[in-house]
């Protein structure tokens, strides 16, 4: 709002307010209805008692303006007596001479009334469209100041100004943390604990607080955002009184609706910044995860050929362990390069599925086998229920599932301690668990070690770089399930499938 509308609207209100002292309306009747007397005076003979009264009216209407409503019903009366004992024969006689005289009267005082009451609504009407304005302009001030701002200290420093400037009150804003409220500002902050529980039930209820304590009044407004309450504004009027506030309640509210869509704003900017974070992040970690993969394998296979070669010809025993030990460590380190290759495949989602509808045992089976040495030193047990029905997956992946799920448990199980791989169907879904009797997992990191590079123990002896059960999320997450570790007896990792509309095996059950 510029200053000119400013001082317009100010030279207004200025204009339309009326004294509250009994003293000046009185003075406003008398000086208005003894002016119109003087002024009317020497024109008595001159004018038509009904042309006078005219001048009355205007009276009244000045002072229903200026003065009120009954100043306004006083002075229609006394300007029906002044007309009647100044202007209409026998004059200096409230007598009526003259019987249309009384009808002049009668209506000159309807008149008057009607008048005077008219002016009343008028300027009413006139005073709350310039406050209704003088609300607009300051609440689109306030969105102006909060529409540039970048952090939750200036939404609390600028709303703190704005009303304490534009309505001499004072506020704290609050905001939701973990289910309590905590101040913006250290500086400002709730003084009692009444006041603490009135702006907690104001944020559990979504509800507008008010509060009196000693003679302050407070008034605690939610901040309402698009999914939850976000915090509360706490407003301390001092001494006003509630009547005073009620008035205004709707501007309040509106105020406490713009700082809580700043608040959402600046909120939703920091996730979307905290989201391209990650996902440019993730394009370079698996760019670099790519690259690696690819270069790295080629002089890892001449190693582990060149391994082989030696341990063809005539050597030491020292010399020949010395090759085992070089060969183990390049088929190990083209398993690490292999899982960081196929992590890189997955989280760029270059990952196609060959889905068949299939038994789970044949997949279990061919892992079991394919881990032939890491397993030697753990007998692993099958539960599956005999009604196991057919699951549709990709055997090649969920292979992959199982293998690193068996290796796993085989790195942290004790020696000769089992492994058990069960499977149940559960509405409509079938889950598999692979269980070791280990130390299991750390419940701190129960959510995390499905995560890239995420181990159990960083510190550990086990080799291993944390891609295992990042892939088998990746797996099997784009097969529709969801996988999750537990704690029970061991270190236990359960993943599900769909189970879907699998196909009826047919049994020959004809006699030969």
């Amino acid at each position: 709002m510029n200053s000119t509308q400013s001082q317009k609207n100010d030279y207004w209100a200025s204009a339309l307010r009326q004294p509250r002292n009994m003293v000046a309306r009185t003075a406003w009747i008398i000086a208005a209805c003894g002016l119109v007397t003087v002024l009317a005076w020497p024109l008595r003979d001159a004018l038509d008692p009904a042309n006078i009264a005219m001048l009355y009216l205007l009276a009244v209407a000045l002072v229903a303006m200026r003065a009120g409503k009954y100043a306004a019903l006083t002075a229609a009366f006394l300007s029906t007596g002044l007309l009647d004992f100044f202007f209409i024969y026998p004059r200096f006689s409230f007598t009526v001479g003259d019987v249309q005289y009384v009808v002049t009267l009668v209506v000159m005082l309807a008149v008057a009334l009607i008048v005077g009451n008219l002016t009343i609504i008028l300027q009413r009407q006139a005073a709350e469209a310039i406050e209704r304005e003088r609300q607009s302009c300051a609440l689109y001030q306030l969105a102006s100041q909060l529409a540039g701002i970048s952090s939750l200290d200036q939404v609390a420093s600028a709303t703190r100004d704005f009303l304490h400037q534009a309505q001499s009150c004072q506020s704290v804003l609050l905001m939701r943390r973990n289910d309590a409220l905590q101040p913006v500002e250290q500086a400002y902050r709730l003084g009692s604990e009444m006041q603490s529980a009135a702006a907690f039930a104001a944020m559990q209820q979504s509800l507008t607080r008010h509060m009196q304590e000693s003679d302050n009044y407070w008034l605690f407004l939610p901040l309402l955002g698009s999914t939850y309450v976000r915090g509360v504004l706490a407003i301390d009027f001092g001494t006003c009184s509630p009547a005073a506030i009620n008035e205004k309640l709707a501007l309040y509210e509106a105020i406490a609706s713009l700082v809580a869509i700043s608040v959402e704003r600046l909120h939703f900017v920091e996730v979307a910044q905290r989201t391209q974070l990650q996902m440019t992040d993730e394009r370079l970690r698996s760019a670099i995860l790519s690259a690696l993969s690819h270069d790295i394998r080629t002089p890892l296979t001449v190693l582990y050929g060149m391994s082989d070669t030696l341990l063809l010809a005539e050597l030491s025993p020292a010399a020949r362990d010395t090759v085992v030990a070089m060969r183990e460590q390049a088929l190990r380190l083209n398993s690490m390069v292999s899982n960081l290759l196929d992590m890189a495949k997955l989280r760029a989602g270059n990952i196609r599925l060959n889905q068949e509808w299939q038994p789970v045992e044949e997949v279990i089976g061919a892992s079991i086998k394919l881990l032939g040495e890491a397993l030697a030193r753990h007998p692993v047990t099958v539960q599956l229920p005999p009604d196991m029905p057919l699951l549709k997956f990709d055997a090649v992946l969920m292979e992959r599932v199982l293998c690193n799920l068996l290796e796993n448990a085989a790195k942290y199980a004790p020696p000769s301690s089992a492994i058990t791989i069960s499977a149940q169907v559960d509405g409509n879904k079938a889950s598999l668990s692979v269980r070791d009797s280990g130390s299991g997992f750390s419940e701190n990191k129960l959510d995390k070690v499905f995560d890239l590079f995420e181990r159990g123990n960083a510190e550990s002896s086990v080799p291993g770089v944390g891609l295992g059960l990042a892939i088998c999320r990746s797996i099997v997450e784009a097969h529709g399930g969801e996988i999750h570790a537990s704690n029970c007896d061991g270190g236990c990792v359960t993943f599900t499938l769909p189970l879907g509309d699998p196909p009826v095996i047919e049994t020959d059950d004809s006699d030969e």
